[in-house]
């Protein structure tokens, strides 16, 4: 059964930074791809980040490129999204999904809420 538990999220004011944490458990980590989503009120869950397996590639939403970088430790199971010049509009609820090799099934963590406001 994946499990993934994010953490990190929080209240920051714009221009501030976050360090989101995804830890992973009960699957091979290291096989499969994983992202991070999010979520505003009102709107669809948006893909936000991306990387491979072996953390040799990334891909970035438009609206994050420059100021959110994705990275993962397969050693301790983690993927993390540190997240730079945060601006209003980056409120959300923060996903971290984990994608089934074969399938790209995605399993879904519960959530960390990131807002930014003064």
């Amino acid at each position: 059964q994946v499990q993934l538990v994010e953490s990190g999220g929080g209240l920051v004011q714009p221009g501030g930074s976050l360090r989101l944490s995804c830890a992973a458990s009960s699957f091979t980590f290291s096989s499969y791809l994983m992202r991070w989503y999010r979520q505003a009120p009102g709107l669809g869950r948006e893909l936000v980040a991306h990387i491979t397996q072996s953390g040799g590639s990334t891909n970035y939403a438009d609206s994050v490129k420059g100021r959110f970088t994705i990275s993962r430790d397969n050693a301790k199971n983690m993927v993390y999204l540190q997240m730079n010049s945060l601006k209003p509009e980056d409120t959300a609820m923060y996903y971290c999904a984990a994608l089934e090799p074969t399938t790209r099934r995605p399993y879904w963590g519960q959530g960390t809420q990131v807002t930014v406001s003064s």
